[in-house]
């Protein structure tokens, strides 16, 4: 047993290290050129924050391994030697909390701080926001925690009465109890609505800021995880639907050139009209509104500057260029398949565990269970495939959303050119959304993670909280969730297909 958990540490810890060299990775080679070598605590804030999100959704399968190692346990004290994950859940959930209200936003206003300033005016500048910031955060959590936190448990009162040791027993549904005379509630199934009782107590302080937490996550989770979970693969498939067919003559890659570099200047014209606005102090609703414009347009430019690149390839290796096109539009296609495949089975799942009462079916429980039986760990690596597949749908939709409503900033992630407010943005949405993740696939999952740590922070006391309670008992989130992936759905069968127009007084030829 020992040896088991030793192994499970080891795991764990050469897994931390795997996700903090990738992210690292990952931010070096899509990190805009611009802060190459400079802004290194928003890079810092970045890795860690990823490490964060990404350990967190690992931690659910450790824990679902973690309970297995004393499920064949021949002593009681055997559970003691695994590793104690309630108070790791607390700990990451806690530093996730932290990072999203105070530490991302204290970079983001600190790389966006205006350069013409000092190095100590803008951390001055985004410290006064952060300080406000926790000051109220800390007046509303403290208000709701002495207020309302509390965990309502529903529970029955049973009893029985007790006799001498026989030699036989003798039970039946008549007859649930021990002997004795009188009517006893000793049967849940079978006591009256008299025996049910509310067992009230006070949730501990960190437990009620992951509730929190999670609300405003769950949140943000049910609207993009909704849209993300429908516009991740059927985009692809788009993606691939909308391609470009043959190759462009060199007269037709002059003439959408040409309309390109006007459309360009027009942009830049735009965008320094803006900035001069921005420096009278000239921003309001309107001013919002044309940035928003500008930023849409910039980024149909550069999508048709790369889609002008794919039609009409040049240099020495320009056939080979075309075939790679080709090949990775054929592996969007293929992608997008994939990936709907597995968004049907999440809404599936859904709606016959989760929705419907009592469940059909555990599904993709028993589908995981299988997978375990057939190798240790091939359950577990298909469980955090899933709930990796949910995250990557909520930044999905977060960019869909992004694009077409006014009140969301967009903040794309792009190889190569990717600014750090954009990150930070991203890391923050991620971060507060792992939380939900987590807590969404601990109930979606219930069957197989059943006797974690997970599930007894979000199966237990966050669906009995005081006031908090009832978004869960009646699965507001899920049917969210379930709508919004329904209209998406039937948004991309109607106009996904269709190749975007910019709008505006910017326009393109076709």
């Amino acid at each position: 047993m020992g040896d088991f958990n030793l192994a499970l540490v080891i795991v764990a810890i050469i897994v931390c290290v795997l996700v903090f060299l990738f992210n690292v990775y990952l931010l070096v080679n899509y990190q805009h050129p611009d802060d190459a070598n400079q802004a290194y605590f928003p890079k810092f804030v970045v890795v860690f924050g990823l490490s964060i999100a990404a350990i967190s959704i690992l931690m659910l399968p450790a824990d679902v391994a973690n309970r297995q190692a004393c499920r064949n346990a021949i002593y009681n004290g055997a559970c003691k030697l695994t590793l104690p994950m309630k108070d790791l859940w607390l700990a990451v959930y806690i530093v996730d909390a932290v990072l999203v209200f105070f530490i991302i936003p204290f970079a983001m206003f600190y790389y966006e701080g205006d350069q013409d300033k000092s190095v100590g005016k803008r951390i001055k500048s985004a410290l006064l926001w952060v300080v406000t910031t926790a000051i109220v955060c800390a007046l509303l959590l403290g208000i709701l925690y002495g207020l309302v936190g509390k965990v309502d448990f529903t529970v029955r009162h049973l009893s029985s009465a007790t006799t001498n040791f026989p030699s036989t027993w003798e039970f039946s549904s008549g007859q649930p109890c021990i002997g004795g005379s009188g009517a006893r509630a000793c049967s849940a199934y079978t006591a009256n609505a008299s025996s049910e009782k509310t067992w009230t107590m006070r949730t501990t302080f960190p437990e009620y800021v992951v509730a929190l937490a999670t609300i405003v996550g769950s949140v943000l989770f049910s609207i993009f995880g909704g849209v993300g979970i429908a516009s991740l693969p059927l985009g692809l498939i788009a993606s691939f639907i909308r391609r470009p067919k043959a190759v462009i003559t060199r007269s037709q890659y002059i003439k959408e050139a040409t309309e390109l570099g006007k459309k360009a200047r027009e942009l830049k014209k735009a965008a320094d009209a803006l900035h001069q606005e921005e420096r009278n102090g000239s921003k309001g609703r309107k001013w919002r509104k044309n940035v928003k414009a500008v930023e849409k347009e910039l980024l149909q430019l550069e999508e048709d500057v790369k889609l002008l690149e794919e039609m009409y390839p040049q240099g020495e290796k320009a056939e080979t260029a075309w075939a790679l096109t080709v090949l990775g539009y054929l592996g969007k296609l293929v992608l997008g398949i994939l990936g709907l495949i597995v968004s049907v089975a999440w809404v599936a799942h859904i709606i016959i565990y989760l929705l419907i009462d009592p469940p059909l079916s555990p599904f993709l429980n028993e589908v995981f269970i299988k997978l375990d039986d057939i190798w240790g760990l091939l359950g577990t690596v298909a469980f955090a495939f899933f709930c990796f597949y949910l995250l990557l749908a909520v930044i999905a939709g977060a960019m869909m959303l992004g694009l077409r409503l006014v009140f969301i900033t967009i903040h794309p992630m792009k190889w190569g050119a990717t600014l750090m407010n954009s990150f930070l943005f991203n890391v923050a949405l991620i971060l507060l959304c792992s939380i939900s993740v987590i807590q969404f696939c601990s109930t979606a999952f219930g069957y197989y993670a059943q006797a974690t740590a997970a599930q007894e922070i979000f199966g237990h006391t966050l669906q009995s909280l005081r006031g908090i309670k009832y978004l869960y008992k009646y699965n507001v989130f899920q049917i969210a969730f379930v709508v919004l992936a329904g209209l998406t759905f039937v948004y991309y069968v109607a106009f996904g297909w269709r190749r975007k127009k910019p709008s505006g007084r910017f326009q393109l030829s076709s």
